[in-house]
């Protein structure tokens, strides 16, 4: 009798754990899509700038999205953004950037700390898609060919010359002090787990 239970409680467990690990992916799945990404009131300008952007208009049919360039893909660092970017809801519900005017304002803050993400861990969300190894320099027209070919000879990355991509660059604030700048608490965290490829 005893069996029977342990055995019954054993296919429970089992498929509960299925369960749990279905929705698991499907929460993690509905939440990188753009629709769940831009259906926050302040998310309406990011969207209309990226509909401007070559990360959305593409002669190729290739799209980024959201998720594409703001979560990674590797396991660990996907959770720590999922969970960094509570912060995002907290500031939606407080109407920190609810309207253009709060927006502008927080803009630089905002941009800056993604910039700071992207370079902790080597563009590695641009990679998913850009590779140095893999473009054809014969192919690029004269200045990008000149621009890759010194970047990789001095090691930058995609966002040390590409910031202003997918959304407007921010004016730089006069007071700014790069070597000095501070780093964001969203990156300290992400930078910890910056390089974990899974």
């Amino acid at each position: 009798m005893a069996k029977k239970v342990g055995l019954f409680t054993g296919l429970i467990i089992f498929i509960l754990g299925i369960g749990f690990a279905g929705a698991f992916n499907v929460g993690l799945s509905k939440t990188n899509e753009m629709d769940f990404c831009t259906s926050c009131h302040s998310m309406k300008i990011n969207l209309e700038e990226y509909k401007e952007t070559v990360h959305y208009k593409s002669t190729s049919g290739v799209r980024a999205t959201c998720s594409d360039c703001h979560v990674p893909q590797p396991f660990v660092p996907k959770m720590v953004a999922k969970v960094v970017a509570a912060k995002d809801v907290y500031h939606e519900i407080m109407g920190t950037i609810d309207t253009p005017e709060k927006y502008e304002a927080y803009r630089w803050q905002m941009a800056t700390a993604v910039w700071q993400k992207l370079k902790a861990s080597d563009s590695r969300e641009c990679r998913t898609c850009h590779d140095y190894d893999q473009m054809l320099l014969d192919e690029q027209d004269r200045m990008a060919r000149k621009k890759h070919s010194a970047a990789v000879d001095k090691g930058q990355t995609c966002i040390d010359c590409h910031k202003g991509i997918a959304h407007e660059e921010p004016d730089e604030p006069d007071d700014w002090d790069e070597e000095n700048a501070p780093v964001h608490w969203t990156v300290k965290i992400t930078n910890w787990f910056a390089h974990i490829d899974n």
